[in-house]
């Protein structure tokens, strides 16, 4: 057998590495600063971009690949319900259409005056400015809702179904723009419909290694280029794809297979929002005008909006902060206005910047949502109507002793074992509606409902009923959080939960976890004496028998 050529590594461009090494090294400067790692990756790329680096086609495929994985697990999460309530399509239609507006009007008011780059903008232009700063960006919220385990919750499902509602808006748009109208063959998409059940099956026999994951990048890919194929936008098919697929009850681990390969390859385009357009003063000034007046704007419309359509108004703030931002959508907006000769190029530059600038600014203030409208609440609660969206009402723990919050396999676990123990007064809360549904139509005492919200433990704090809590939850800034909200409101009950990492165990103890127990450290414990248990008896009568 002939040896194997050995990998010519000077095959390999250095500038494609570059990127990726200046990302990482920022990302982990901003995650020792206590900042989330994509600020970081948006501020390499803005350096790289200073020093004269531009997008490369390796790093475009990247961030492509990572918006296409992205919109599939959104899909995979996604149902059309979540799209048919008016507080999603009546919410994000009314936004767009004021949001372009007012910005409009705005940019023509600048150009009167002769500012900068606002100088001899006419009305037509002025609109197409408009609409592509009144989107708001789907990777950022998926990123901030994922991060904090909020993508069941009824404001993150509320925030998402606006964002797909605005991509539909955009692919009207292109397509409109592009005078490419879909291929006569766009209605055999129909036949994907009678398809699911097929792909149902092929989901449960895959199992849960290589197989999924290797269906997970099929299918996006396979969607998007079916789409292509027939005039539709590309990442339509992904979400559609992902859309058929959601509700059953593998779904979830599909997601989870491709989320690390997803958060690699958004790294890609956190990184080409930066490299694609040129730094200039005046391009910076513009920008830093456009995000001053119109992202608050935008972030108060959301909230007022939300509000009127019965959301309370934790979960129309968490919403609205979420979307407090402008989109990689108007790039592309931009960009078909540039190449129809509508727009200056120079303004592709001033929407990139924008983008950039309002993501740097969304990002902590989104860490900081929860304690923002912890501070906020009473002023905010002004503005909810008497009447709640339904999934959206207070929850009333009515005489539960015990709560289990995160209804997943963790807590599910715990929430069986002290029933059988203790009976009728044990509840589960989860903030996923599905899964809620799921466990009331196994029995189980559960409702929809968020620890994380201070409003909740207001109310629960008139009941001394409420003796312990146990906190599942699969991210461990939830699992602080809570416990954070009971020692601030001084809530005496005693309290356990689940760790993955020692210095998790610490941080727990000292915002006032009694019980930190780490699930993976003590597994092989737990497992021990579970089989001590099963074979106790067997072992006993070996010891006792005559030799």
């Amino acid at each position: 057998m002939e040896d194997l050529a050995p990998i010519d590594l000077s095959a390999v461009d250095v500038m494609h590495v570059v990127p990726l090494a200046v990302a990482f090294v920022f990302g982990f400067a901003a995650r020792g600063a206590g900042l989330p790692p994509l600020i970081g990756f948006l501020a390499a790329g803005f350096l790289l971009g200073a020093l004269g680096m531009r997008n490369t086609q390796m790093l475009q495929e990247i961030a492509d690949l990572g918006v296409t994985l992205l919109l599939f697990t959104i899909g995979l999460k996604l149902r059309l319900r979540d799209l048919s309530g008016p507080v999603v399509w009546l919410t994000a239609s009314v936004h767009m259409g004021l949001i372009t507006g007012l910005v409009a009007l705005l940019v023509l008011v600048l150009s009167v005056f002769g500012l900068g780059m606002f100088d001899a903008i006419d009305p037509k232009t002025a609109l197409l400015i408009g609409f592509a700063l009144s989107f708001s960006s789907t990777v950022f919220a998926v990123k901030v809702f994922e991060a904090r385990g909020e993508m069941g919750s009824t404001h993150g499902r509320v925030a998402i179904g606006l964002l797909i509602v605005q991509d539909i808006f955009a692919v009207i748009f292109i397509a409109i723009s592009a005078n490419k109208t879909p291929s006569v063959w766009a209605v055999l998409l129909l036949a994907l419909i009678p398809l699911r059940p097929m792909l149902f099956r092929v989901l449960e026999r895959a199992g849960h290694g290589e197989l999924l994951i290797l269906m997970g990048w099929m299918l996006p890919l396979a969607g998007a280029a079916l789409f292509e194929t027939v005039g539709i936008k590309a990442d339509l098919g992904a979400l559609i794809l992902g859309m058929l697929l959601a509700g059953h009850y593998k779904a979830s681990e599909l997601a989870k297979s491709l989320l690390n390969f997803k958060d690699l390859f958004l790294i890609g385009f956190f990184l080409s929002i930066g490299l694609s357009g040129e730094l200039s003063w005046t391009a910076i000034a513009t920008s830093l005008v456009l995000v001053a007046l119109i992202v608050p704007v935008k972030t108060i419309l959301y909230f007022l909006l939300m509000t009127r359509q019965r959301m309370r108004a934790r979960s129309a703030t968490l919403a609205s902060l979420g979307l407090a931002n402008f989109s990689e959508f108007g790039l592309i907006v931009g960009a078909i206005g540039a190449a129809n000769g509508l727009l200056d190029n120079n303004w592709l530059s001033v929407l990139a910047i924008s983008l950039a600038i309002s993501f740097l600014l969304a990002s902590p203030l989104n860490t900081a949502s929860r304690r923002l409208y912890q501070r906020l609440r009473h002023p905010l609660h002004q503005f909810e109507t008497r009447k709640r969206l339904p999934g959206d009402e207070m929850i009333r723990p009515g005489k539960a002793q015990v709560l289990v919050f995160g209804m997943g396999r963790v807590g599910t676990g715990a929430y069986d074992y002290l029933r059988s123990k203790w009976g009728n007064v044990v509840l589960g809360i989860d903030i996923n509606r599905d899964t809620v549904e799921r466990h009331q139509a196994a029995g189980r005492n559960v409702t929809l409902g968020d620890a994380t919200d201070a409003d909740f433990w207001a109310r629960a704090e008139r009941s001394r009923r409420i003796k312990l809590a146990l906190l599942a939850f699969p991210d461990h800034e939830s699992n602080v959080t809570v416990a954070h909200l009971l020692h601030e409101q001084g809530y005496d009950l005693d309290l356990a939960s689940v760790a993955h990492y020692p210095d998790h165990e610490q941080e727990l103890r000292e915002a006032g976890v009694h019980a930190a127990y780490n699930f993976y450290a003590s597994a092989g414990e737990n497992f021990a004496k579970h089989v001590e248990e099963q074979f106790e008896d067997r072992v006993r009568a070996e010891k006792t028998k005559p030799a």
